[in-house]
């Protein structure tokens, strides 16, 4: 695997500056991030100076902002049209400062919870976003995740075909489907031509649930992942998204992630 075809999450370290954070993955090999899209990695207010100062302290330590790891979307269920429009506002905002931090995308959250009837009410705000956002040259991605419609293949895709957009769509996620007992690879087969971001670690089910695991360890196959996103002609980033510090720290942790990652031989496939 290309190593500029790797990016990793800054999430696990979201307790630490984003210097510090983006500093950790220049160290363990990684010049592309997908910034956690809250303080202290990125300000609430998107239209900040603060988002400059990012700009100009990723340059110089030298990792490009991949990915917003941000939350907009969240209300566009709300009853009230001034909360709408105000998240709406947000999202513009939000996808102008990736679109100034030279992103190829932002996570959004597909309203809150996972009852498909939100769809009707969102699916214009979130048209109106994928209008502004291709305007910006930033794709929007909703994660697949436990309590959000995106967490249900069909009700994602269904989502998706409402928006009607290349520039909407799914941040593909394995292990979060696989954490929520769905088949990563019957979801993939439903949902992708919708994929514009990905997101990889790895764990698996025991009698007392659910665990994390060191990528390669656990029940998802990263191999199969990128020959199947390959094979569909993805040309994101693929980011890893370290989330087991309780096993082992990130700052060293990572490295080994990396080091998997890029053994993968994508031309077999």
């Amino acid at each position: 695997m290309d190593i500029d075809r790797i990016s990793a999450c800054t999430y696990p370290l979201r307790e630490q500056p984003w210097e510090y954070a983006l500093q950790v993955l220049a160290d363990c090999g990684v010049y592309r991030a997908d910034l956690w899209g809250r303080d202290p990695h990125f300000p609430e207010d998107a239209r900040a100076e603060a988002v400059a100062g990012i700009q100009v302290g990723a340059e110089r330590i030298g990792v490009a902002i991949a990915n917003l790891g941000t939350y907009p979307g969240a209300a566009f269920i709300s009853d009230d049209a001034a909360e709408r429009d105000a998240e709406l506002e947000r999202m513009f905002a939000t996808i102008d400062a990736a679109s100034r931090l030279g992103c190829r995308s932002i996570r959004v959250m597909p309203g809150r919870g996972e009852d498909p009837a939100i769809i009707e009410r969102i699916a214009p705000l979130m048209a109106q976003s994928a209008d502004h956002a291709a305007e910006a040259g930033v794709l929007l991605g909703m994660e697949n995740h436990r309590g959000s419609i995106a967490g249900n293949p069909e009700h994602a895709v269904e989502l998706c075909e409402a928006v009607g957009s290349p520039w909407f769509g799914v941040l593909y996620e394995p292990c979060n489907l696989l954490h929520a007992g769905v088949d990563y690879r019957e979801a993939f087969n439903e949902f992708a031509e919708w994929i514009v971001h990905v997101h990889v670690k790895d764990g698996r089910r025991t009698a007392d649930g659910f665990e994390r695991t060191h990528l390669g360890q656990g029940e998802v196959d990263p191999a199969w992942v990128v020959a199947a996103l390959e094979g569909i002609g993805y040309d994101g980033d693929y980011a890893l998204e370290y989330e087991i510090p309780d096993i082992e720290p990130v700052e060293t942790g990572l490295r080994k992630w990396v080091e998997v990652f890029r053994a993968i031989e994508v031309d077999e496939w």
